[in-house]
Formats: structure tokens, sequence, C-alpha cells
């Protein structure tokens, strides 16, 4: 897809699909009743699988849960992209 802009610069927006899963931490007391949007570099996430991922500002990995799983464009993201941290590890339920 292009779009034109007043000085005939093309640009291309690439319509890639991205997979965002939603996880909750259940073995964490401090954020056990909080769910987290990740970005899952791993193909086949499902809900109930289990997954390590970087948690708090200093981004230590915990083992959560997918309790949500949501493919779609990056621009539908459903938190700021720039904010959204990277699963690093998918465990298959």
């Amino acid at each position: 897809m292009h779009f034109f802009l007043k000085q005939f610069i093309i640009i291309d927006m690439y319509d890639e699909m991205m997979c965002f899963v939603r996880v909750y931490f259940p073995d964490d007391p401090n954020v056990c009743d909080m769910k987290y949007w990740y970005l899952c570099p791993f193909d086949g996430a499902s809900p109930g699988d289990r997954v390590i991922a970087p948690l708090g500002r200093h981004n230590r990995t915990q083992e959560g849960v997918i309790c949500e799983v949501r493919i779609t464009e990056e621009y539908n993201a459903p938190f700021p992209l720039y904010l959204i941290k990277s699963i690093r590890k998918l465990i298959k339920s």
C-alpha cells in the first residue's frame, strides 16, 4: 500500500501481522492480579501456554501464563508498541 505526500514522496505501509499475548504471573504475589501485554515472536502461542518474560523495570524474567492472544497489525497494538516487551521463551502446555 502506498501513500503520497504533497512532495510526492512515496511511503510504504506494511500490513505485517504481529502476535501480542496478555500474560499474568500467578506465582508473584506483587502482580498476581495484573495482566501485561507482550509481543510474542514464537508461532503457535495459545491461552494456557506458559512463557518466560521480563517483568518490571529491571526486566527480571519470570514464568507467566498466557490468558489472551491477539494477532493484528502493528498500528492496532493493544498497548503502545514502544512500551511492549517481548516474550523470551514459549512453553507449550
